[in-house]
């Protein structure tokens, strides 16, 4: 007879923990993909000190060694990096977001967020790097991988797949330089597991596999002590394969696969300590979403007092703790109740 309890239904990939864990004192800068930009966001929401994806989202490795490089250099963006398009100024390093119809004020956004990031950077303890496609699109007419189209035609751009040994060329350099440029920073590479589907299951294979391979060599043949990887692609390809765990698109992961992932990079990435620090800024966070069946009631003013006051014994405990906005929605909250009661 089978005995269904002791037997497993699904494929659990062995994280082995990491040599370091990241805390509520250090920082941590996220590059890459929607992927990254969703583990980044929770730990944002965490009110970890994260700097994420200062140039916006990037899914190829070179963009986001370009974008590397630029904070690395200092780089100053002047008129000559931007073009103009249906009244819009775009730069080809940048995502939509630091485009404006007003050239100089493009220009502010973009060098502003470069110095905070490069001084970001340079204090850093944790750098995630995630790969989401090894192809790649180039603008004809300058040589230049761009990070972002901006619905340029088509025509304008040659379209190709990255070789292993560009991309690993490419990273053995730029790792380097950013060893030398922060010696205490440790870099964590990972694949996003969304799926890209231009190309069909094929390419879409082999462009994940060429990231993997990437990786891998870079971890191996390098001497830095510092780098490591986090199987984000296995875990939805191996423990999570069905499409339950996706979007309507059934592309891109479901909020409850993207928990999932979180939870699993939680207990190899973040210490013990961080996370029980982590239950009580979700307890705030919890408060500052609760929807009273009556906002002027006694027992919610109660809630309100109850929880500005753990807010400040969370400030004092852990000084580093930013809880400005949830406490400018409570104090609002309480001061409309008491304000009711003089009417």
């Amino acid at each position: 007879m089978v005995n269904f309890f002791l037997m497993s239904f699904f494929t659990e990939i062995k994280i082995d923990e990491f040599p370091w864990k990241m805390e509520y004192s250090k920082r941590m800068m996220f590059f890459g993909s929607c992927f990254s930009e969703n583990i980044g966001q929770k730990l944002l929401d965490l009110k970890f000190d994260v700097d994420l994806n200062p140039f916006g989202i990037l899914y190829n490795p070179i963009s986001i060694a370009n974008s590397l490089q630029i904070l690395l250099q200092n780089r100053v963006f002047t008129e000559k990096d931007l073009f103009q398009d249906q009244g819009i100024w775009n730069s080809f390093y940048h995502h939509s977001r630091f485009s404006d119809v007003n050239r100089e004020a493009a220009l502010g956004k973009i060098n502003s967020r470069i110095a905070l990031s490069r001084e970001f950077l340079q204090k850093a303890d944790f750098l995630m790097i995630t790969f989401g496609t090894s192809w790649v699109y180039e603008l004809k007419e300058t040589g230049q991988v761009v990070t972002n189209c901006h619905k340029v035609p088509s025509s304008q751009f040659k379209r190709f797949r990255l070789e292993v040994s560009e991309i690993t060329a490419v990273y053995s350099q730029l790792l380097a330089q950013l060893m030398r440029f922060n010696p205490n920073l440790k870099v964590v590479f990972t694949v996003s597991p969304i799926r890209h589907w231009k190309d069909g299951a094929v390419e879409n294979q082999l462009s994940k596999a060429t990231l993997l391979l990437a990786i891998d060599q870079l971890i191996k043949g390098t001497e830095h002590k510092n780098l490591r990887y986090f199987p984000s692609y296995e875990l939805v390809m191996d423990e999570l394969r069905d499409y339950r765990f996706y979007a309507e698109d059934m592309l891109h992961l479901s909020a409850v696969a993207t928990d999932y992932i979180f939870d699993r990079f939680a207990r190899v990435m973040i210490s013990n300590n961080s996370m029980e620090i982590a239950k009580e800024v979700v307890k705030v966070r919890k408060a500052v979403l609760h929807r009273p069946v009556n906002s002027a009631s006694v027992e919610y003013e109660r809630f309100l007092l109850y929880n500005l006051a753990e807010i400040n014994k969370l400030t004092i405990n852990f000084p580093y703790l930013n809880f400005t906005n949830e406490k400018k929605h409570l104090e609002q909250d309480l001061a409309g109740i008491q304000e009711s009661r003089i009417n």
